[in-house]
């Protein structure tokens, strides 16, 4: 059976082409239609100008499932991980349009690599050609890509806990920030998490920003026992869980307006902080429903450029509450003063030093 013919989307001035346009991407759901390329395509072509603001000049990885999402798909774990569906794509694969551009960014482990930085929509709508779902971009801007520009607070449902109580614990946080003096901007994973976001002023490391989160976090759990920033699942139980290591280098979160790998095409989507409190199921807003949300009601990031927020006063609440260094990712380099790097229910205590070493029989 030959292949349906390609289709070119207008984006702007230009002209993307879409091969394989009537493939469906994800199936039909009590909520939604099957969806194909090429709506994905023009989905990410309506929403340009919004993703731009949360994309624009930042190094973005692609998160691609090139024949699209089924239920039991399966995202690759690593590079060696072959016999997945979908897999994160940090370098620019080659044959991209010259209007595609990158930037070079360092990952912990020291190798470089010229990553995607979308600088119009139609880099966007290429890449959603190529399969690309969810956009990961990391918290820094081209002209410094070692100093982030934004705080993210991931707040993260374990089990036993749901959308409603993420949704409970973002409103504390929203009051812990005011009492900051800053201003958080939420938006749902699309999935049953909620991120929060903060503009900060791109003065401080990848570890100064991770240890804000830390703070945060902490000041979080003194006032909400349902919060938790324990790194170990075995001792979070059934609390949200503040993922403090989303804010280290090569860290990156589902940006706002990015569809998600699951049922229905959900979208992770900024709100205000009342339509936040409002929302019964976070699948309500998905592909289908989201633009025209967008189109009614604006932008509720639209403002977040306008301030940028030292982070002291978060740096003073890692600094003076207790509990020290927590777990890095197990990728990165043994840190000073990390706690042991194994389950607290397989330590024997005699077994490491008061560094978190392990000493050697």
């Amino acid at each position: 059976m030959a292949r349906p013919p390609a289709q070119m989307l207008a984006v702007g001035d230009r002209e993307v082409r879409i091969s394989s346009p009537d493939r469906v991407i994800f199936e039909a759901t009590e909520r939604t239609p099957a969806i194909t390329k090429l709506e994905v395509c023009t989905y990410v072509a309506t929403m340009g100008e919004a993703f731009m603001r949360a994309v624009g000049e930042r190094p973005t990885a692609m998160e691609r499932w090139p024949d699209g999402w089924r239920e039991g798909m399966r995202l690759a774990t690593g590079p060696q991980d072959r016999g997945a569906d979908g897999f994160y794509q940090k370098r620019l694969p080659k044959g991209a349009p010259d209007f595609v551009e990158t930037v070079q960014i360092t990952f912990p482990s020291g190798r470089t690599a010229e990553e995607l930085c979308p600088t119009e929509p139609a880099a966007l709508v290429w890449a959603a050609q190529m399969g690309a779902l969810t956009f990961h971009p990391w918290p820094v801007r081209r002209p410094d890509v070692d100093h982030p520009d934004e705080l993210r607070i991931d707040l993260d449902p374990q089990p036993g806990t749901g959308f409603a109580d993420a949704q409970r614990v973002a409103g504390v946080a929203r009051e812990l920030l005011e009492e900051l003096g800053m201003r958080g901007f939420p938006k749902t994973s699309g999935n049953r998490g909620i991120h929060i976001y903060v503009r900060i002023e791109p003065r401080w490391s990848f570890d100064d920003v991770r240890h804000a989160a830390i703070g945060f976090g902490r000041e979080l759990e003194r006032r909400d026992p349902a919060v938790t920033t324990a790194w170990w699942k075995e001792e979070r139980g059934e609390r949200i869980f503040v993922d403090y290591n989303q804010n280290l280098r090569d860290r990156t979160i589902a940006s706002a307006w990015s569809l998600r790998a699951r049922p229905g095409a959900p979208v992770s989507t900024p709100l205000t902080w009342e339509a936040l409190a409002e929302l019964e199921d976070p699948r309500d807003l998905n592909l289908t429903t989201v633009p025209d949300r967008l189109a009614a009601e604006g932008d509720p990031w639209a403002e977040m450029d306008r301030t940028a927020y030292p982070i002291d006063p978060l740096l003073e609440l890692w600094e003076t509450l207790p509990g020290g260094e927590l777990n890095w990712p197990p990728d990165y380099p043994k840190q000073p003063g990390e706690p042991p790097r194994v389950q607290p229910s397989k330590k024997v205590a005699e077994h490491w030093d008061e560094q978190g070493n392990r000493i050697d029989s």
